[in-house]
């Protein structure tokens, strides 16, 4: 026997030139990754800008690594690490639609493709040696595979591959998918190792409002001329709106075609999505922390969304005149399921109004809905909703328009401010709202009842709040100079975070009782890191300064609009209208500003537009990382839950 061992070792060295010296025969491991995990780029090396900076993280650093890994990216990327990749992402805007050219079946891929190398143990590997890499479609699997219909697993037993090259180099590997395939590795007529590989693909899919749209983080955020000011006519007879920073381009006036043509850039321009949300961060994490598993995301939050406008029913989001939602998020949902088919539409007028609480869902209510026997299933859905449906933008109006300011006289710029009693009856409408929700989602998404806790319900951060817990920021308008009408009352602002609070507990309870998952964890993480946050002293750093820049005299105060980096690491997780002016600038086209107001001497409104709609009071990227922490968090137990965690690889 151990002449026979001698001799198999020695024929092993001289016919294949495996090992460089005849040591005792050791084993081979095949390793593999998926190479595109995140699914939504269309270029792996975005993906891999991403995995690479994970990877590089330190241990501590690992406890939060979303919003290490952003921290990391934006010193590398002064301008966002979104801004050079936006476009090559898996998304339509004209059709609304997740696609890409690269990818004719993002919904439902057919295949993945790998890399794998050999790794041995216990002797070294001749650089030159060859191996040929055999690669077998699975059978194994065929039950998953026949769900997918004939054509697919027609396609998927015709791939078979062989490679053969040096045993040293990595190997690119087409992967059948769901149905994987077996991998043997050989040299000579030595079989050197082998394995299965299956592909662990998540559907994960975004929903609500816009804090998981990422409102305030554009993918590409406005950029502002050095030298050039600009003008915005009179708020009142003696205050003039001159010296603001100016885009940069050959605009003539302000919402003129090229003036808007250099606005900022968003995955989605309605809804003021982006590559920052913290649903696509908390997706994108799980894609690359397992070498096996890739995400198939579909993200539709819109901001300004409510669960009734906005999930049940469409809503075109909040910039106006540029491609709107043509469904509702719950419906956009249930067509990508179908893939390349159609989602029939059908009436409900009595099953989500709940007896009649919800009368805006009673009657004419309509949905597409996928059959059953198509619809792709969906592993975990993110949700972020119920602060637009209590009112809350209303509450923050109150607690940041002057008493005698004209926004406050006109109902603030959603129509109507509300104090901390009005929220009363919508808080205990919410409840209806949210079981209503659990019921389409369960019905219409195919949510397995018993699989609730898939469904992740994420709770709002204080906006306010100091370090010491309960404190709020005080009174002034620090953060707030872009226009004269907003300056912070502290008592409001606390009776605004008193209503959160009483949010956050319903909306807790509530998921407890319908059996989903709530992430809350980052809450902590965002005390002391208030609107407020920051300073405005003669030593304070650009990205902590709470001033306004503005020309006087040819001269920029406190600093050069041109050097403001919306994605500098900060003290302050949430967009003052001081930075939501100088990150997401949003304002109408002339034309249309002109057809709404039909006053030329409102030109000023045009600033309430690019502080206020532009993302003020959301989180900074840094801020949705955080949440995105605590989101995946969460995602991970439930995949644990259902054998999906990638445990063993």
């Amino acid at each position: 026997m151990q002449k026979f061992i001698a001799l198999a070792v020695i024929n092993l060295v001289m016919l294949t030139g495996i090992a460089s010296s005849p040591s005792a025969l050791a084993s081979a491991t095949i390793h593999w990754k998926v190479e595109n995990p995140f699914r939504l780029f269309t270029d792996s090396r975005d993906t891999a800008l991403h995995r690479e900076a994970y990877e590089a993280l330190k241990l501590e650093e690992r406890a939060t690594p979303i919003l290490s890994t952003e921290r990391a990216l934006a010193k590398r990327h002064p301008a966002g690490w979104a801004a050079d990749l936006i476009k090559r992402v898996c998304w339509d805007e004209k059709s609304n639609r997740y696609r890409c050219r690269k990818q004719k079946n993002y919904i439902n891929p057919t295949h993945h493709s790998t890399t794998a190398h050999v790794e041995w143990d216990g002797f070294d590997v001749d650089p030159e040696a060859t191996c040929i890499w055999r690669l077998r479609p699975s059978s194994a699997r065929g039950r998953s595979s026949r769900r997918r219909g004939r054509r697919r697993r027609k396609m998927t037993r015709a791939k078979n591959q062989t490679i053969k090259q040096r045993c040293s180099l990595p190997v690119t590997l087409r992967i059948p998918y769901p149905d994987g395939a077996n991998l043997t590795v050989t040299s000579g007529n030595l079989e050197l190792a082998k394995t299965s590989i299956a592909v662990n693909d998540l559907l994960i899919v975004g929903l609500g409002d816009s804090f998981g749209s990422g409102e305030g983080n554009p993918d590409s955020s406005v950029r502002f001329s050095r030298e050039r000011s600009v003008f915005y006519g009179r708020l009142a007879k003696n205050q003039e709106l001159s010296g603001y920073p100016a885009r940069v381009g050959a605009w003539r006036h302000i919402g003129d075609r090229k003036f808007i043509k250099n606005g900022a850039v968003w995955l989605d321009q309605a809804c003021h999505r982006s590559l920052y949300s913290h649903q696509l961060r908390a997706a994108l994490q799980l894609a690359i922390e397992s070498p096996h598993r890739a995400v198939t995301f579909l993200g539709y939050a819109c901001s300004g969304a409510e669960i009734t406008n906005g999930l049940f029913i469409r809503y075109k989001g909040n910039e106006w005149g540029s491609t709107s939602p043509d469904l509702s998020q719950i419906s956009a949902v249930s067509q990508s399921q179908c893939g390349n088919q159609r989602a029939p539409a059908k009436d409900y007028p009595e099953a989500y109004h709940m007896r009649g609480g919800i009368p805006d869902l009673q009657g004419g209510l309509v949905l597409h809905k996928c059959p059953r026997g198509r619809a792709r299933k969906i592993d975990l859905v993110m949700l972020s909703v119920g602060g637009n449906d209590i009112g809350f933008a209303r509450l923050v109006a109150n607690a940041i328009l002057q008493e005698r300011s004209t926004l406050k006289r006109l109902g603030g710029w959603f129509g109507q401010v509300y104090g901390k009693s009005d929220t009363v009856e919508p808080l205990r409408q919410l409840k209806a709202r949210y079981r209503s929700l659990k019921r389409a989602l369960h019905n219409i998404l195919y949510i397995p009842w018993a699989e609730s806790d898939r469904i992740i319900l994420t709770g709002y951060p204080g906006i306010a709040l100091l370090k010491d817990e309960g404190m709020v920021c005080p009174s002034g308008r620090a953060g707030m100079e872009v226009l004269s009408e907003y300056a912070l009352n502290h008592n409001r602002a606390r009776d605004g975070e008193e209503v959160a609070e009483r949010l956050h507990k319903m909306m807790r309870r509530q998921a407890r009782r319908h059996g989903w998952r709530f992430a809350e964890s980052h809450r902590k993480a965002f005390l002391g890191r208030s609107i407020c946050a920051g300073g405005e002293g003669p030593d304070t750093a650009i990205a902590n300064d709470l001033r306004f820049p503005r020309k006087v005299g040819g001269l920029w105060r406190p600093y050069n609009p041109a050097d403001f980096r919306p994605y500098a690491q900060r003290r302050r997780w949430f967009r003052t209208p001081n930075d939501a002016f100088l990150t997401g600038n949003f304002h109408a086209t002339s034309r249309l500003l002109k057809r709404v107001l039909r006053r030329k001497r409102l030109l000023w409104t045009q600033v309430l537009l690019a502080s206020i709609y532009s993302g003020a009071f959301h989180p900074t990227a840094e801020g949705q990382a955080a949440i995105a922490d605590s989101v995946a968090e969460q995602a991970r137990l439930v995949l644990e839950r259902y054998g999906q965690d990638g445990a063993g690889e």
